[in-house]
């Protein structure tokens, strides 16, 4: 009788062990993803007082944020595919290791250049965990539970992202700028620990049956990528010689990196990885979509302060209300992708944030600041609902030798529509506005450029819906299950 109890118990215990196993696992996840945001936040709000502690001007504490943001895009594809053949396991221990000794070399840094130096190397830490995370959510999840997983960790990089800009504030006001870089030091440990202990191991000799690591094409993929950031961040939203010419060094590498990786016996991006339509789709789809949502960013502050009178404390209350509704629905939208199938959900996000967009660009400045709000709720709403779907659309189906540099490259096409977006809705923005210092712009010019900047961002989602409605063989995967891992 007992042993007909304990092989009736075995198999029940067995499955609440893997459950419990499977929800440390994503705690460990998403504790990565929130202090990768974490740390892209955090720190905007200490640029003035940095500034005042270095005796540094604008341009030059403006590389604090800026260190961060190219380690990340430069990197972001490169460290997908290296785990793909180190081991994913092995490479996000080292990258959340790195991320904290890095966040405590910020804390103590004594000058401003060693501080920029220690945020590079924080980047790469974050590349790491932004991108090995989501590619974890296929081993440690079931298929049929993928876009809860995708969802909650949607959440926690919207929570990152509310949380910075107030907690800094908090943390600057009370114990100095050093405790912003500090806070995060437990955390990367709690985070190590918790990975550590509760993801699943790196099969054994895995790297021994992988291609190999293509150097050349890591090497180009990165000045590549690099040239470009630099060309779309320098010179605050304005074109000058040195723009154009670091554009035309990106289109250069692009044009060497397609070469090389043509040749290479084991390439860093399989190119005809690019054939199949539902990484295609997600791809365009995404850099769009996160072009659009840079404008809320650019625009929001501007309009805010000069066309609604709003003081500085207030309009960060506002703005912080954009990540806590994506973060309220992260969740919720994993949940409904699961059940409704992720195309169509994408689609439903994509109409959500073209309808708050063509709302604000509609929007009178006498409907004050409930009539920002509401449609930047809707907006950031279907932005979450569009970004779970497509995450859970791309990786879905992904061989298990795959899932790094895919990862990689849906990240990527999200940080260069961050990265376009800061410089071309913001050029539009200003030339919306018609006023030489956006600062200083009168109210009504303000509030003109505002409409026009979003009119410009619904036309671009109109533009995604198209390319989503388009695309043709979304249930279908020819082209990856055709490349070899």
């Amino acid at each position: 009788m007992k042993n007909a109890t304990a092989e009736r118990d075995g198999p029940v215990a067995g499955k609440m062990g893997r459950t419990s196993s499977a929800r440390w696992a994503l705690a460990s996840l998403s504790l990565a993803v929130l202090l990768s945001s974490l740390g892209t936040s955090i720190a905007n709000v200490a640029l003035p007082t940095l500034a005042r502690a270095f005796t540094a001007s604008f341009q030059e504490v403006q590389w604090i944020v800026l260190a961060y943001l190219l380690a990340i895009t430069t990197l972001i594809v490169s460290v997908g595919r290296l785990g793909d053949v180190v081991g994913r396991k092995r490479l996000l221990l080292s990258g959340i290791l790195l991320f904290t000794v890095a966040s405590a070399l910020c804390g103590v840094a004594p000058t401003l250049w060693m501080l920029i130096a220690a945020r590079a190397a924080q980047g790469l830490g974050a590349a790491a965990m932004m991108v090995l995370t989501m590619a974890f959510v296929g081993e440690t999840v079931p298929r049929e539970r993928t876009g809860s997983a995708m969802g909650l960790l949607g959440t926690m990089s919207a929570v990152g992202t509310a949380l910075g800009p107030s907690l800094g504030g908090v943390l600057i006001a009370g114990l100095g700028w050093r405790a912003i870089f500090l806070v995060t030091v437990p955390l990367g440990i709690a985070a190590l620990l918790l990975a550590h202990r509760h993801l699943p191991a790196d099969r054994p000799g895995a790297s021994t049956n992988r291609a190999g690591f293509d150097a050349v094409g890591t090497l180009l993929l990165a000045l590549t990528l690099a040239a470009y950031a630099l060309a779309m961040t320098m010179g605050r939203g304005r074109f000058g010689t040195l723009n154009v010419a670091l554009l035309l060094a990106a289109g250069l590498g692009a044009g060497l990196f397609v070469l090389a990786e043509r040749r290479a016996a084991s390439p860093l991006i399989r190119l005809a990885m690019l054939h199949d339509p539902v990484l295609r789709t997600g791809l365009a789809t995404t850099a769009l979509v996160s072009t659009v949502m840079m404008a809320t960013l650019v625009v929001g502050p501007f309009y805010l302060s000069r066309a609604l009178g709003l003081e500085a404390a207030l309009v960060g209350v506002v703005l912080s209300i954009g990540p806590f509704v994506a973060a309220l629905t992260g969740a919720p939208a994993g949940r409904l992708v699961d059940h409704l199938g992720a195309r169509r959900l994408s689609i439903a996000g994509l109409l959500g944030v073209a309808a708050g967009c063509f709302t604000l660009s509609m929007l009178p400045a006498s409907f004050g600041v409930s009539g920002y709000v509401v449609p930047i709720a809707i907006l950031t709403a279907g932005y979450a609902l569009f970004q779970t779907a497509n995450n859970t659309a791309v990786m879905a189906d992904i061989r298990a030798g795959q899932r790094g540099v895919v990862s990689g490259m849906l990240n990527l096409s999200r940080n260069l529509g961050l990265i376009t977006g800061a410089s071309v809705m913001g050029a539009v923005f200003a030339l919306a506005s018609a006023s030489p210092d956006i600062a200083t712009a009168d109210p009504a010019a303000v509030s003109t450029g505002m409409r026009i900047t979003f009119a410009v961002a619904g036309m671009l989602i109109v533009a995604a819906l198209a390319i989503a409605v388009g695309s043709r063989g979304l249930a279908t995967r020819p082209a990856l299950a055709g490349c070899a891992p």
